[in-house]
């Protein structure tokens, strides 16, 4: 449609112009007829289609069209995989063309902060670096079908309590580090046609009406071209929210936020420019779904649900196989145990509700996969609606295993546990799964543990088990998947995208989550997941980056392209990874980057990039990988920019971030000076690190030690004594020397002391 976009904006009346910046109803947005602009529908779905009619909820309570339900992000993030996740996303594109959908609500990018999180199985990871790469592709696959997305939600939308209410106080190091940054790859690299702001508040302002998030940074500083819409529901003040880069409130106002819009306009408190500005990103996104809508399309269900089967199997993680009891053999018997096992839990619950083209029954596919060689039993163990024990099924279960060669176990989080709208209380299993596991293992030495959740849970059962598959929420075809994995027709390759405490308190947020009341402070800043466990050498139960395979890998060969080099120049990093197994298999090799001193705080480890890299037995490859800036740099808040330290750099490769196969060092040379303002309250130790003012603060420093006796040593030699006063004169305020050398410095020679200091041409001064 060939449009001039700023003409129609100045053909718009006021009231077309504030309406067009509120929903026409739940799912769909405002056209203006007279000028040719349709409607256009948008519609929840990270992991699967969800398109209702236009009087339906948000919250899943009512059903959707039949649409292929893929795993959800949690378990789509271990497969560690952006070509699958763009599959998916094209895939996902096809379904929203047929359906007659402009925009897909998703992907959800919020970091993992606590375990306890009510959408994380709706989020990627608890590492930036991992969540953005994965939403990037997501998101260039879907919009490579002429469909938009929306990355949500912006910003630091950590927990469920309180979220349209509560304060995410969070310094500015943390938000660049690890909140924000989880976003920022994803806008620059995909330009997502919309993004969607959070309902939390983030350092005092509502996220939608933050204008150093929305504008300054999203838009300015990143880049974006689409633009912002509102969580349904999201909007505090209509105007303030326009004014700060919100350009659509969804769902529909009832025809009050457009009338606030016209109000602040005829007061002057909000200049047209600004609703011109906003009109012309909603004009651009509507007429790029019209331009790009492909009538008569249709998607080949079968195809989309094999797609979900293929990606379920690349994501799900074997976590533990002692003896080497899994992949099963084709023969003798086995009791599958669990209700779970005819009733999946395949997703989440909340918004991104799904309802499937149809589900896999595990048990059928059990069967069929596992051939007429092996016998077969069910019992169901437990009431999936309830927590109390059953005996009467209990023991039926444990009958069944007692008498099978191997007993598989079905368990995981019901519905009621994780959703969208409230927090987790607890990281235990339900009681009577519990139960189901200990009485099943009393009975039987064989027993493998398939998982069914969104998120981490505890194991006090672990060792009491010889196998466990993380199958998280693993969409419609979770038992086709579960079933290759188990009985070896695919090889496991998925790796945890978040790390698994052995208990909640070891969190790095247990003290500060979910807040108090409307406030909650994000005190444990940059270490987020791995990070903590790393720096406080806290063991977890599994680590970030873990996952085992039915077949072994082997690192070699680490180089690197140069070993000394400035933050403006790139390394290249290669290792070669050999399959040193008997079968087929993928290794997801993962590289760590550690600044070896520094200055700042800063984790042992960060993930700067990874590579999933599939090997016939015996066979080897070699892995490249690419870092720059930004691989060695921290953010600081004093420059406003991201900074590497002049030093060394530990590269690190390895299979998790707990098993680093290879290390190498290289050094990292700084191109930016940054000196900082000098003031009357800076230490003498602080000054002395800047090699330019240290001459001359050493001059001062001896005349006034010889004016006041104030650190001067006797003549006897005493080191203890010119130690203690050199440690007390380091973290000595400037100032002090006023206070302490009886009139020999005065105010006036210390101001011209700092005048002399910050008027030396050093660079960039803060």
């Amino acid at each position: 449609m060939e449009r001039n976009i700023k003409d129609l904006v100045q053909q718009m009346t006021l009231e077309e112009k504030a309406g067009m910046c509120s929903g026409l109803d739940f799912w769909h947005l405002k056209g203006v007829e007279r000028l040719g602009i349709p409607s256009i529908m948008v519609t929840d779905g990270p992991h699967g289609l969800r398109k209702q009619d236009s009087s339906a909820d948000h919250l899943g309570l009512t059903s959707s069209v039949p649409a292929t339900c893929f795993p959800s992000a949690a378990g789509l993030a271990s497969s560690w995989d952006t070509e699958l996740a763009r599959q998916v996303g094209v895939a996902l594109g096809e379904e929203c063309q047929a359906e007659d959908v402009a925009v897909l609500l998703g992907p959800g990018v919020n970091i993992k902060r606590s375990p306890l999180g009510g959408r994380n199985f709706e989020y990627f990871s608890e590492d930036p670096l991992l969540s953005t790469q994965m939403a990037t592709a997501h998101i260039q696959g879907v919009q490579s079908q002429g469909v938009g997305t929306s990355l949500k939600h912006f910003a630091v939308n950590n927990q469920e309590e309180r979220r349209m209410s509560i304060d995410a106080v969070v310094d500015e190091r943390t938000l660049r580090e690890i909140y924000l940054a989880s976003f920022e790859g994803a806008v620059k690299d995909a330009q997502p046609w919309t993004v969607m702001c959070s309902y939390n508040k983030v350092n005092g302002t509502y996220a939608g009406e933050n204008e150093w998030l929305l504008t300054d940074i999203l838009k300015d500083e990143w880049g974006h071209e689409g633009l912002v819409v509102s969580d349904w529901g999201a909007v505090n003040e209509r105007a303030d929210a326009l004014a700060a880069g919100l350009e659509l409130e969804m769902p529909a106002s009832g025809g009050i936020g457009e009338r606030k819009v016209i109000d602040a306009v005829e007061s002057g408190t909000l200049p047209m420019d600004k609703l011109d500005l906003a009109v012309e990103r909603l004009l651009t996104l509507i007429l790029k779904a019209v331009d790009h809508k492909k009538e008569g399309a249709s998607y080949d269900k079968e195809e989309h649900h094999q797609l979900a089967r293929k990606v379920a199997s690349e994501s799900m993680v074997l976590l533990k196989n002692e003896a080497g009891l899994l992949p099963l053999k084709r023969k003798g018997s086995i009791a599958i145990v669990g209700a779970f096992a005819r009733k999946p839990r395949f997703q989440g619950g909340g918004s991104s509700h799904i309802n499937p083209t149809k589900v896999d029954d595990i048990l059928d596919e059990m069967t069929q996969v596992a051939g007429d060689g092996v016998t077969i039993s069910y019992a169901p163990g437990y009431r999936i609606e309830e927590d109390d024990v059953d005996e009467t099924l209990l023991q039926e279960a444990v009958q069944a295993a007692q008498a099978a060669d191997t007993a598989v176990v079905f368990v995981g989080l019901p519905d009621r546990y994780e959703s969208e709208g409230y927090d987790r209380a607890h990281l235990r299993l339900p009681d009577n799964h519990i139960r189901l596991i200990e009485k099943v293992a009393k009975v039987q030495s064989r027993v493998v543990v398939v998982l069914s959740n969104g998120s981490p849970v505890e194991m006090p059962w672990l060792p009491q088990v010889q196998a466990v598959l993380e199958a998280y929420l693993g969409g419609q075809a979770v038992g086709g998947a579960i079933a290759d994995l188990l009985y070896g027709e695919v090889n496991p390759s998925g790796k945890l995208a978040e790390t698994f405490p052995a208990k909640l308190s070891h969190n790095p947020s247990y003290l500060n989550f979910p807040g108090e009341a409307d406030r909650v402070d994000y005190r444990e800043g940059i270490f987020v997941g791995y990070r903590y466990y790393d720096k406080k050498e806290l063991e977890p139960l599994f680590p970030f980056g873990y996952g085992l395979s039915y077949t072994a890998f082997e690192y070699s060969d680490l180089q690197v392209d140069r070993t000394a080099l400035t933050d403006l120049d790139e390394v290249q990093v290669q290792v070669r990874v050999t399959n040193t197994g008997e079968r087929a298999g993928k290794e997801i090799v993962q590289l760590y980057v550690r600044d070896v001193e520094s200055t700042v705080i800063r984790p042992d480890r960060e993930l700067k990039a990874f590579a999933k890299v599939a090997l016939e037995a015996g066979e080897s490859k070699i892995v490249h990988f690419t870092l720059n800036k930004r691989s060695f740099a921290y953010y600081n808040v004093d420059m406003k920019d991201w900074h590497v330290e002049t030093g060394e750099f530990e590269i690190q490769l390895g299979s998790s971030s707990r098993d680093i196969r290879m290390q190498t060092r290289v050094s990292v040379e700084s191109t930016a000076t940054f000196i900082p303002t000098y003031t009357r309250n800076s230490t003498l130790g602080d000054i002395q690190q800047d090699p330019a003012n240290k001459k001359l603060l050493e001059q001062v420093l001896k005349q006034f030690q010889e004016a006041s006796g104030f650190g001067g040593g006797d003549d006897s030699g005493d080191n203890d004594h010119a130690d203690m006063m050199n440690a007390m004169m380091k973290y000595m305020p400037l100032r002090a020397l006023v206070a302490f050398s009886g009139g020999a410095m005065t105010e006036e020679a210390m101001n011209q002391l700092l005048d002399q200091m910050n008027h030396k041409d050093h660079g960039i001064r803060g």
